[in-house]
């Protein structure tokens, strides 16, 4: 009993400091961490071993805040662990704060940036995956709120977690019953929530949230089961618990208490002792995650002769370089026939998970794997990573280290029609802050350009095509991030056809029926999109006559290379035009050859369009002598 009140004094001086926290600061969510100070109180008193000075040891337990916006509990929990002096904590949402309103990477114990709801059982259960894979002894922990159960991907989730059989997965579900605008889908009906988790395969325990003894109870089971099923502790709590005039009440959610609110509450909550801490229990083992290492380089061998897809040698390559790194986990979503990791999977079965139909759900994992120095790979048909938006999103707000590889682009895929080709791409990796983004054409590019992707510290998106095509550069061809490889080019050239993927190949057809017709034109592979080659682009704007770029992609108009290239060419000394030629419309089954035609992305529509375009430029002598050219830009 009197341990109990020791405990109870430590989970109301949690409460203390989260209020005091977003009073400081003038907004928040104090009244969603009230409601879980028990809980993990209990959590970090009795069960949670930790290294504070390693974050990353890999025997460390962690701890997933899905319900990002009681970001002040985590801050709390860990200052009351000793990490850094509570007054710190002070500093809430100010500019300079590594204690943002939500958790980032800027606070070096949270597992994932969090906030956007739903995806923390993800990015658990990518943790405790690693740990079963590698027969780590670590506990992950997530706290959910009961709002975010009503989001799809928590069940993506809890379907992936028992398949796995993540036994070292244990879910706090913080039932409170209130919402940000009204009461949850279920309220207090814990059993409605047992019954969900139980259909999934979970172990599942109801208690009393606000009881140390049947929490602690539920920890303890939760500690020694180990029966191949995670573990749902789904806990009847009160939001605001332990302030009398905002417990249970609507309206509250995203309120701070004002001054004279907050020294009634601290009132109620009665004294404390400010000097309580936590003693974590300690880790037996300190394993921090190791730098990458790779071979200098992997040449491949290929066959001029021969045509290949660069999905297939993607998968080719990645199976190579899994032979040199331990850390390369490829994620496929029951694809792997099409995307070609399949060869991986037969290698490195340990490796490779398997995340089925459930793209979200596999991002997610992809950024708790990443958290802890592994080289996840995420492979799908490129349409379907646009339904995980938000979960590549926050995963690049997280700092993750995710490879992404897009099957199936473009128009180019043929009778599959709309649905499976990826045309909004390019735009949905573009929009993310230095995400690499690379298109390679042919099979040495891509053997180089996966090479590249896997060796980069941060986010990539490797465009592959279902197409097989010819090879255009020898084995030995070196490539970079930001790079390009201009394939035609003369003293004549009139203007430059900028190209990516499966459309330096028109490119390159119609250059060359164009010098049949005495008309020399340059073309530029730009197989790395973001960051684009700039310099390429200028210096191919100052060698030819005319200023113009014509960029072509199979990609929809806006977002793509197209306006990448725009971006660049702004330094440029000359006027330049940028002709845009990409996919307009949503387009249907058919021939590659004859929705390369219909989107006007084709030779044939490249020729026209420069039969368009040299007309119009009127050559005008100045008075001196130098040439001009007057052209709009587009």
């Amino acid at each position: 009993m009197k341990n109990n009140e020791k405990l109870q004094e430590k989970a109301n001086l949690i409460r203390k400091w989260c209020l005091r926290t977003t009073t400081a600061a003038g907004s928040g969510h104090p009244t969603s961490c009230l409601s879980a100070a028990d809980l993990t109180a209990v959590l970090f008193d009795k069960y949670f071993s930790y290294d504070l000075k390693n974050p990353l040891n890999l025997y460390n337990d962690r701890f997933v805040l899905s319900k990002g916006h009681a970001a002040p509990l985590l801050y709390t929990l860990f200052g009351m662990a000793g990490a850094y002096p509570l007054a710190e904590t002070l500093r809430l949402r100010k500019f300079d704060s590594r204690f943002e309103g939500h958790p980032t990477p800027r606070f070096v114990y949270s597992e994932a940036a969090t906030g956007s709801l739903g995806q923390g059982l993800s990015v658990a259960a990518g943790l405790a995956l690693l740990a079963k894979r590698a027969q780590l002894d670590y506990k992950t922990y997530v706290l959910l709120g009961d709002g975010e159960l009503a989001e799809g991907q928590v069940w993506e989730a809890a379907n992936f977690a028992s398949y796995h059989q993540l036994d070292n997965l244990i879910v706090l579900a913080d039932i409170n019953r209130l919402a940000q605008s009204g009461e949850t889908m279920f309220g207090w009906d814990l059993e409605k929530y047992a019954e969900r988790f139980r259909a999934f395969g979970f172990e599942v325990i109801q208690i009393d949230g606000h009881n140390l003894d049947e929490v602690d109870q539920a920890f303890s089971q939760g500690i020694d089961h180990h029966n191949g099923k995670p573990l749902a502790i789904i806990a009847q709590t009160i939001k605001g618990k332990g302030v009398s005039f905002v417990e249970d009440r609507e309206g509250w959610h995203g309120k701070a208490l004002d001054k004279e609110q907050l020294q009634k509450a601290l009132e109620e909550l009665g004294e404390t002792d400010e000097q309580l801490r936590f003693i974590l229990k300690q880790p037996d083992t300190t394993w921090l995650p190791g730098q990458a290492t790779f071979p200098i380089a992997i040449n491949p061998s290929l066959n001029k002769d021969q045509e290949y897809a660069t999905r297939e040698v993607f998968g080719e390559v990645i199976t190579e370089l899994g032979k040199e790194n331990n850390d390369i986990y490829v994620l496929d979503a029951d694809v792997k026939n099409s995307t070609f990791t399949a060869d991986f999977l037969t290698l490195f079965p340990s490796r490779f998970v398997e995340c089925y139909i459930a793209e979200q759900n596999m991002v997610s994992v992809a950024a708790g794997l990443s958290r802890l120095g592994k080289i996840p790979v995420v492979a799908t048909f490129g349409a379907f990573l646009t339904r995980a938006a938000d979960q590549i999103r926050m995963a690049r707000v997280s700092e993750a280290n995710i490879k992404f590889v897009g099957s199936h682009v473009g128009v180019s895929i043929g009778e599959d029609g709309p649905s499976q080709m990826g045309l909004e791409d390019i735009a949905l990796f573009g929009t993310l802050p230095h995400t690499v983004i690379f298109q390679p054409a042919d099979a040495v590019a891509t053997w180089k350009l996966t090479d590249l992707m896997i060796k980069h510290q941060g986010m990539v998106y490797l465009r592959t095509l279902r197409p097989k095509t010819p090879l255009i550069y020898e084995n030995q061809e070196e490539f970079k991030i930001g790079g390009s490889k201009l394939l035609r080019q003369s003293d004549q050239d009139q203007l430059t056809i900028v190209a990516t993927g499966i459309t330096v190949f028109e490119a390159l057809k119609a250059a060359d029926q164009l010098k049949e017709e005495g008309i020399a034109v340059r073309v530029l592979d730009c197989y790395s999109i973001s960051p684009i080659d700039q310099d390429a682009l200028i210096n191919c704007i100052s060698a030819t006559r005319h200023p113009i770029l014509i960029t072509v992609e199979d990609h929809f108009t806006h977002g793509g290379m197209g306006d990448f290239a725009m971006s660049a060419v702004t330094a440029s000394e000359r006027t330049v035009q940028v002709k845009k030629m990409a996919v307009t419309q949503v387009s249907h089954s058919g021939k590659m050859e004859e929705l390369l035609e219909e989107a006007c992305i084709s030779a044939s529509a490249i020729i026209s369009q420069v039969h368009a375009l040299i007309p119009s430029q009127v050559l005008h002598q100045s008075t001196d002598g130098s040439k001009n050219h007057h052209q709009h830009k587009n």
